[in-house]
């Protein structure tokens, strides 16, 4: 297998789109799957590295990155050295490191003889399932869209009344990261660019006005996202599939850091549903 870590994609603003690839050397084009990370999330938490190695000996193109204001850099990929960065990120500019990613492996990047070009399909992680519904409503070369654990509104996510009101004051709120003790700053541009982009950010429209098979997958434990958004993204398309996984939490019960060989039975489970779906 061929794995390639931290190829740099120039981003479309001034920050680089760290870049992994995972595939079987064969020189035959394969289907490509382009997958986004969630909140606090980053292209090596966890399991992903074994999920995208599932994903390369099932015969794909796999490949995942970070967003460019996720807080991580070139340098250290994992984890959030630039915090002022992830206070500056938005959903538009996760949208627009997509499409980058997307232009990047359309457009043959090193890996002509191995991509087939006109079979990409996106999968999204928590936030990053929103990020590919939106994607895969506006822009033709995505195929097939999967969301996993995903979220059905953004506009919800937001601080409320006082707590927002304070946010707009004082132009930052920060959120304690549990594992890595950091106070990660967002700054009031998030909002500003939400309510600027709202018809363009609205994942309801985006879901019903998708023509492409759509998968949608989410763990009956999950207390991060409540299944409640998995069954609206449903409502909203009935043609979609959807899938429950029984006893799984929000990240399919793994963790970073993933000591394992193996993933948990129940991310396991996600990938063979997945790879179904996109075969």
């Amino acid at each position: 297998m061929r794995i390639i870590k931290n190829i740099i994609i120039e981003g479309a603003h001034r920050k680089p789109i760290v870049t992994d690839v995972f595939y079987e050397e064969t020189r035959q084009p394969k289907k490509v799957v382009v997958f986004c990370h969630g909140y606090k999330g980053f292209k090596d938490w966890g399991a992903w590295n074994l999920m995208a190695e599932t994903f390369a000996k099932a015969g794909f193109f796999f490949i995942k990155f970070n967003f460019s204001y996720n807080g991580g850099t070139a340098e250290t990929p994992i984890d959030f050295p630039d915090l002022e960065a992830f206070g500056n990120n938005n959903y538009t500019k996760e949208l627009d490191d997509l499409e980058r990613v997307l232009d990047w492996a359309s457009n043959g990047s090193d890996y002509k003889q191995e991509v087939d070009i006109h079979n990409i399909s996106i999968i999204g992680h928590s936030r990053g399932g929103g990020i590919v519904l939106l994607k895969a409503a506006e822009d033709s070369r995505v195929k097939k869209v999967v969301s996993l654990a995903g979220v059905s509104d953004y506009e919800c996510r937001f601080p409320k009344e006082s707590n927002f009101q304070e946010w707009a004051e004082k132009g930052v709120f920060y959120v304690k990261n549990g594992r890595t003790k950091q106070e990660m700053p967002h700054f009031y541009q998030f909002y500003e660019d939400f309510n600027k982009n709202k018809k363009r950010l609205n994942i309801q429209n985006a879901t019903r006005n998708l023509n492409i098979p759509q998968l949608i997958i989410h763990g009956n434990k999950d207390t991060t996202v409540s299944i409640k958004e998995a069954e609206s993204l449903y409502k909203w398309n009935p043609k979609s599939t959807f899938k429950v996984i029984e006893n799984a939490d929000h990240v399919f019960n793994v963790s970073h850091p993933w000591k394992e060989e193996a993933m948990s039975k129940e991310l396991q489970g996600v990938i063979n549903i997945c790879v179904d779906f996109l075969n």
